[in-house]
Formats: C-alpha cells, sequence, structure tokens
C-alpha cells in the first residue's frame, strides 16, 4: 500500500505540472493572437488539432499503456509538452497568417497529444492505486481531478501575467525550463506500483462493448462541449471586447481580468470536484445511488445555460449588470458542472474491470475530447455568426443531450469490485 500511495503522489505531481503549463499556455495563445488581429473562427481554429489529437491519443494511449504500462505514457505526455513550448517560441512576426495559423495548429495538436497521454496514464493509475473500501475510489478520483482543475486555473491566470509582463517568447521558454526539470525529478523519483504492460492485446479491444460506458462517453462528449462552446472563444473575446480600451494598459488590464475570471472559475470547477464525495456523502452509499445521483446532476445543470441565454438576449448591448450576471451565472455553472464531471470520471471506472482499465479510460476521454473539439469548433463559429447569444443557446442544447446521456445509465451493470 505505501508504494501504492507514493506511486499515486508521483502521478499526481507530474500530472499537476503538466496541467499548470497547459492552461498558461492555452491562454497565452488566446490572448497573444487576438491582439494580433485573429478573428474568433481563426482562433477556434489554433485549437482545433489540440482537441483532435486528443481524440485520436485517447483511442490509441489506452492500448498502448496496456500493452508499454503507464509510466511509458505519462513520461511521453511530459516530455513531449517541454518539446511543444519550446518550438513555439520559434514563431515568426513575419510569416503570413495562413502560415502561422497552420504552424500553432500543428504544434497545439502535439501538446494535445502529451496532455491526454499524461491525462489517460493519471486517470487510470488511480483506478489500479486507489483502495476499494469506503468510497475510497470516489475519493482518490474526486482529489487527482479536482486539484488538477485547480492547478490549470491557476495555469490560466499564470498564463495572462506571463504574458503582461514577459512576452509570449520568454513566457513559453520560462514554462519550458521549469516543466524539464520536473520532468527529470519526476523520472528519478517514481516508485513501483503502476502496471508495467501486457503484450498481446489487440487494438480493437479499445471499443467497448459495455453500454454503460458508450452512454457515459456520450454524456461526457456533448458536456464538455457544452463547456467549451463559451469557455475556448466566445466568453474571452465578448469580456474582451466590453474591458479593454484599445490601448496598451487598457489591453493589459484586459487580459488579467480575463484571465483572472477563467482562473476562478476552473479553480472554483476544481474545488467543487474535489468535495464532490462528500456533498454526495458516496463512503456511505451503494454505488447504484451515484448513479442516479448523475441522472438528477445533469438535470440540475439544464436551467442555468438556458437562463443565461434569455438574458443576454433580453438585454441586447452589453451593460454593466449582463457582466456581472454573466460572471455569476457561469461560476454557478461551474460548481454545478464539477459536480457532474466528478460523478462521471468517477462511473467510468466503477463501471470499467481493471483488466481493461486504461482502454476504457481512453475510449472515455476520447469521447472527451471529441466534446471539446465540438466545443472549440462551435465556439468560433456561433460567435462569429450570432454573438453571445448564439454561442449561450448551443450550450443550452449540448447540456441536454448530455442529460439524455446520463438518463441511459445501467445502475445494475455496474462492474464488480
Amino acid at each position: 500500500m505505501r508504494d501504492g500511495v507514493a506511486a499515486y503522489i508521483a502521478v499526481t505531481a507530474a500530472y499537476w505540472a503538466f496541467m499548470l503549463t497547459d492552461g498558461a499556455l492555452r491562454m497565452l495563445v488566446l490572448l497573444h493572437f487576438h491582439t494580433l488581429g485573429f478573428s474568433p473562427v481563426q482562433l477556434a481554429y489554433l485549437f482545433v488539432l489540440y482537441e483532435l489529437a486528443g481524440m485520436i491519443t485517447n483511442l490509441c494511449a489506452g492500448w498502448i499503456a496496456a500493452r508499454f504500462g503507464l509510466t511509458s505514457t505519462l513520461y511521453a505526455g511530459l516530455g513531449l509538452q517541454v518539446v511543444c513550448l519550446a518550438a513555439l517560441t520559434q514563431l515568426d512576426p513575419a510569416w503570413s497568417v495562413a502560415t502561422s495559423v497552420v504552424f500553432v495548429m500543428v504544434v497545439q495538436g502535439l501538446s494535445g497529444v502529451a496532455k491526454d497521454l499524461s491525462k489517460m496514464s493519471a486517470k487510470s493509475a488511480v483506478k489500479v492505486l486507489a483502495p476499494k473500501a469506503q468510497g475510497g475510489l470516489f475519493r482518490w478520483v474526486a482529489v487527482l481531478t479536482g486539484s488538477k482543475n485547480a492547478v490549470k486555473g491557476c495555469g490560466f491566470l499564470l498564463g495572462a501575467a506571463l504574458l503582461a509582463t514577459l512576452g509570449f517568447d520568454a513566457a513559453l521558454l520560462v514554462m519550458a525550463v521549469v516543466l524539464g526539470a520536473i520532468f527529470a525529478i519526476v523520472v528519478v523519483s517514481m516508485p513501483s506500483g503502476l502496471p508495467q504492460g501486457r503484450k498481446g492485446r489487440a487494438f480493437t479491444e479499445v471499443f467497448s462493448k459495455n453500454p454503460n460506458i458508450n452512454w457515459l462517453s456520450a454524456a461526457r462528449m456533448a458536456l464538455f462541449g457544452a463547456r467549451d462552446v463559451w469557455f475556448v472563444v466566445g466568453i474571452p473575446i465578448y469580456f474582451y471586447a466590453v474591458l479593454s480600451d484599445g490601448t496598451e494598459a487598457g489591453n493589459r488590464a484586459a487580459f488579467f481580468t480575463i484571465g483572472t475570471f477563467l482562473a476562478v472559475w476552473i479553480i472554483l470547477y476544481g474545488a467543487v470536484q474535489a468535495t464532490a464525495p462528500r456533498l454526495l456523502r458516496a463512503a456511505s452509499r451503494p454505488e447504484a445511488e451515484i448513479v442516479e445521483e448523475a441522472r438528477r446532476w445533469a438535470a440540475i445543470l439544464l436551467p442555468i445555460p438556458i437562463i443565461l441565454t434569455a438574458l443576454v438576449w433580453v438585454a441586447g448591448d452589453p451593460a454593466p449588470w449582463l457582466t456581472v450576471a454573466l460572471i455569476v451565472g457561469l461560476l454557478v455553472f461551474g460548481a454545478v458542472f464539477a459536480v457532474n464531471s466528478s460523478l462521471h470520471s468517477y462511473l467510468v471506472l466503477a463501471f470499467t474491470e481493471e483488466d481493461r482499465v486504461t482502454m476504457d479510460v481512453g475510449f472515455y476521454y476520447m469521447a472527451n475530447a471529441a466534446g471539446r473539439l465540438l466545443g472549440t469548433v462551435l465556439s468560433g463559429l456561433s460567435y462569429q455568426l450570432g454573438g453571445l447569444p448564439l454561442v449561450l443557446g448551443t450550450a443550452s442544447v449540448l447540456v441536454a443531450l448530455s442529460w439524455l446521456g446520463a438518463t441511459r445509465l445501467d445502475k445494475a451493470q455496474l462492474a464488480p469490485a
């Protein structure tokens, strides 16, 4: 058990370091290229390959980890992220917009591969290492996922602060050096305790035959599409338009404000995820009741984006009261979203059997990446076509689809402990 706890701590620390740079990189890219005059659709393009690569990586990573071991995929993710951070410093301001977009898309795509190698490794490790009694699995999943999102939220704020103080290239170099050092420490100090892989696993095994895994993956895809449709482009660009006065000082103030809001949102999201087991009293309830909670919390989330859509539609032009209402409403959305996300992260491990955990988790996070890809594309497209009302209306439709997926989960098909 001691080796298991040490391995869990090492995996969590590595995942934290990665997600700090992941959040910072997203904010750096979004704000830097917005100030260069990129349109909402062009900004969305910068992240499309990132999410598409995540889909492919998750589909393959589960099999790779089952074949070569979880430490191999974790190390590959960390190392590749260091390469991506260094590569982005080679962006040349003299390049055309098209060339810049293609270059950043490719590097972001590699970063997406890195993120999902790291994520799949960390989440799969929990199923193997967590104690099974008294809600131990739910607690360990919640701590890993919640703390990761809090760290990523700090990354958003870090990215905005580094952009405003050091500039784009220097910020990337600082992050590459720090992450490289942490990567080296993790490699040296990683204890035993993680599966080392097994030959003979067929790639076709990554596709789940468990209806619960498939329905949960569909619900997850719609849930994260609903988040990213406003999170990636819509709300940051809307707030920038409202807060910036066009001066350099005004731009910096807008950077900090947007970065702070997104950081607070992610940190709140992570904090609620980490406390979800206590909130739901998971330690004293059977797993079948947790399935019922997934349905209930999906229904609770649905009215929030609908109300926000109506407020924006009624308001018409931006107004101070609307900005406050959006901030409050999206924070409430984040808290309820976090409970839904935490339930999903637990249930995918509860539904899967230990001998195919990496493949089911990889398939599930492929759906997660598909939702993020869908949300990313729709974020830029819907904002350009219909502004914030269409962005939030699209989020409402996606939340409704997530609720429909949750209603199809069958508590009679929980995997044996």
